[in-house]
């Protein structure tokens, strides 16, 4: 078999990785010239941590981790407003957590894909003819590509879906947020958030800091507007954005590198009535984006991978993996989705008064019991899919 992967992200190289190991013939398309730099940090667990566990590169992604002490909300002055222990979200997923950078995650899984993948940088996919029994894709230099199967991991701006499914309205839903991350050097504020993550204590914006190796920190950035549209110059948005915060908030902004640095984006979902088309198939953000108040896009960015490999090498025909793959990851997508959805006025309160229920409820998670509970509603249903090595895939 034959499988054109679009995008070099977190899903497209998880499934390239999963696809070789099994027997098929990768090429994997990326318009990036490069591997990208921009990103947050995440917190990596659940069924994808599963997944990158039996894939083997679990350790590499746990080296390349970060430990995270606590969550603490500072106000103007930078006082502690309310906090939760780290702790007790690893106990909510028995320990099986750990936080890294966006990059260093795909440059974990970058690093075991095997040399007989082909990955083609700066590489456009222009045209695709889709068929019952294959699929051609047309590139950017005008060269074709024929396989038995293509697969859209290029995002939730997905050209992939774009071109089979449609126009990225009729799919996306957007939560009426958005969001950048950027980083910079600075001594002072890394040695005021080193080993936690900072967030301002703020109505309908939020900024987050966090230390990183050496000196440099890592800039979060989400705030409220109805506009779903993004700005020309990210730079001067988030400058004006942010303006009224305080703490290291405006050293933060001073040092804020010029657009082409920073990840800006809006906050939104993709709710699709089914994920493939023939011989096109999507996963990760292009067919589920769950979106970052979600908190588990990369962790089901790695489990749809997996998934869709394990049914490209158990089922009896391309058809029937994709069909099992859907019908086994769409619900969990799905309860996903609904978590975002439900947890916007606790991730950023739109009223002082959601403010005040929010510092109560993180003061009530220190006390036993509760804190189970209010943990577990921070990270949603515990759902294990990845339970069996893969065999050879299908023809």
């Amino acid at each position: 078999m034959k499988v054109i992967i679009c995008g070099a992200g977190i899903a497209g190289l998880a499934l390239a990785q999963r696809l070789d190991t099994i027997g098929a013939e990768v090429v994997v398309v990326e318009k990036a010239p490069g591997p990208r730099t921009q990103g947050y940090m995440i917190d990596f667990f659940g069924p994808g941590y599963d997944a990158a566990e039996a894939m083997g590169v679990l350790p590499r992604i746990r080296e390349l981790g970060y430990d995270v002490e606590e969550m603490s909300y500072r106000d103007h002055n930078g006082r502690r407003r309310a906090s939760m222990r780290f702790a007790q979200f690893a106990k909510i997923v028995d320990g099986r957590l750990t936080s890294i950078m966006r990059p260093d995650l795909e440059r974990a899984l970058r690093d075991h894909v095997p040399g007989g993948v082909e990955i083609r940088h700066a590489t456009t996919l222009t045209g695709i003819d889709n068929r019952a029994d294959g699929v051609t894709v047309t590139l950017g230099d005008g060269s074709t590509i024929d396989a038995d199967l293509l697969v859209g991991a290029d995002g939730i701006h997905s050209t992939v879906r774009g071109q089979i499914f449609g126009p990225e309205r009729e799919f996306l839903r957007y939560l009426g947020f958005h969001t950048a991350a950027y980083s910079f050097d600075d001594p002072d504020i890394h040695a005021l958030v080193a080993g936690r993550f900072c967030l301002t204590d703020t109505v309908d914006r939020q900024m987050g800091f966090y230390g990183l190796r050496g000196e440099r920190v890592a800039v979060f950035t989400v705030h409220r507007t109805a506009d779903p549209a993004l700005p020309a110059d990210p730079r001067e948005a988030i400058r004006r954005e942010y303006a009224p915060l305080g703490w290291v908030a405006p050293r933060a902004l001073a040092a804020c590198p010029p657009p082409e640095h920073v990840y800006y984006d809006q906050v939104a979902q993709i709710d699709l009535p089914a994920w493939s088309r023939d011989r096109v198939v999507l996963v990760g953000d292009a067919a589920y984006a769950v979106s970052l108040l979600a908190g588990q896009g990369a962790s089901l960015g790695i489990t749809g991978a997996y998934v869709l490999a394990e049914h490209l090498s158990h089922a009896s025909s391309v058809e029937a993996a994709l069909d099992g793959y859907e019908r086994t990851l769409r619900p969990l997508a799905t309860e996903k989705q609904q978590v975002a959805r439900k947890g916007t006025r606790w991730f950023i309160p739109a009223t002082t008064t959601q403010l005040h229920v929010r510092r109560a409820a993180l003061k009530l998670a220190h006390v036993p019991l509760i804190d189970r509970y209010v943990a577990a509603a921070l990270v949603g249903k515990s759902t294990a899919i990845i339970d069996r090595p893969l065999g050879p895939v299908s023809g």
